[in-house]
């Protein structure tokens, strides 16, 4: 035991027998134990009144929210509510177009050479027949006439029912075989046969020699009808033939040039120039 701690009147007394009761230390030992009494009733109080505090704010709290969880409106009326019809609204008058006018069209077919029978569909139409008709990818009939064609194509558009042909686009330079109109001697076939017996020379040495024949000349007949690129196509006979062909054919006056999609082209022309001795 400690006798230092003792709180006892007894033990105090004998402590500061003879000695000055006033200092403080005495006091605080003889008012020990009431101040550890109210030290512990005060703490009690305190942890008391907070204790109470939560419990009476947790209680409160749950009755605002069971108060606020009731329902606000208590009796429910049902109102008869008018449902209007939906007005109808006529739809739109359909506009009815009137059919296009059908303008005669021509289809355009390639020329091409072939040992095949060649379907009526497929021949290649003549000049005469494609007079007020429209060149196209298909045939149709419908009226004639190059001034109601263009009259209705100004004023129809794209509702005239002509079938419209392609735009090709061709390299200008390029050399065609084949053309929708081909080019032609001036005065025709019969101008060229007199051109050729005024202007060829039967060569001597293939007089002489007896030599005889059919020389194939290739030619271009150009966009402006001018003669250029002139060769020999056939086997070489010789006896000067070939070399006297080549001379007449560049002699030749300007053709008419061929056309293509409405344009001058240049053209490849064959041309046979017979050689043929006379009987003796």
């Amino acid at each position: 035991m400690d006798i230092t701690k003792s709180t006892t009147p007894e033990f105090i007394d004998i402590l500061f027998d003879g000695r000055n009761k006033n200092y403080g230390a005495y006091k605080h030992r003889v008012t020990y134990d009431k101040r550890v009494r109210n030290a512990i009733a005060g703490t009690a109080s305190i942890a008391l009144v907070i204790i109470g505090g939560y419990v009476l704010g947790t209680n409160l709290r749950a009755a605002d929210v069971h108060r606020d969880n009731k329902p606000l409106i208590t009796q429910t009326e049902l109102i008869d509510v008018k449902i209007e019809e939906p007005k109808f609204i006529p739809p739109p008058p359909v506009k009815v177009e009137e059919p296009p006018v059908k303008i005669a069209t021509e289809k355009f077919n390639t020329f091409r050479v072939t040992d095949e029978p060649v379907a009526p569909e497929e021949e290649v139409v003549k000049i005469s027949e494609l007079e007020n008709k429209v060149i196209a990818n298909a045939r149709q009939d419908g009226e004639d006439g190059s001034n109601e064609i263009a009259a209705l194509l100004e004023k129809g558009g794209n509702n005239t029912g002509i079938v419209a042909n392609e735009t090709i686009k061709e390299d200008p330079n390029k050399v065609h075989i084949f053309v929708e109109i081909p080019p032609e001697f001036p005065g025709g076939e019969a101008a060229l046969n007199k051109f050729l017996q005024r202007n060829i020379s039967y060569p001597a040495v293939a007089s002489d020699n007896g030599i005889q024949g059919i020389v194939s000349v290739s030619f271009v007949v150009g966009k402006t009808g001018e003669i250029s690129e002139v060769k020999i196509l056939s086997l070489k006979k010789g006896g000067g033939l070939e070399e006297e062909a080549i001379r007449v054919v560049r002699k030749m006056p300007k053709w008419k040039p061929g056309r293509q999609n409405g344009q001058n082209v240049n053209v490849q022309f064959n041309l046979p120039v017979n050689f043929r001795l006379a009987e003796q």
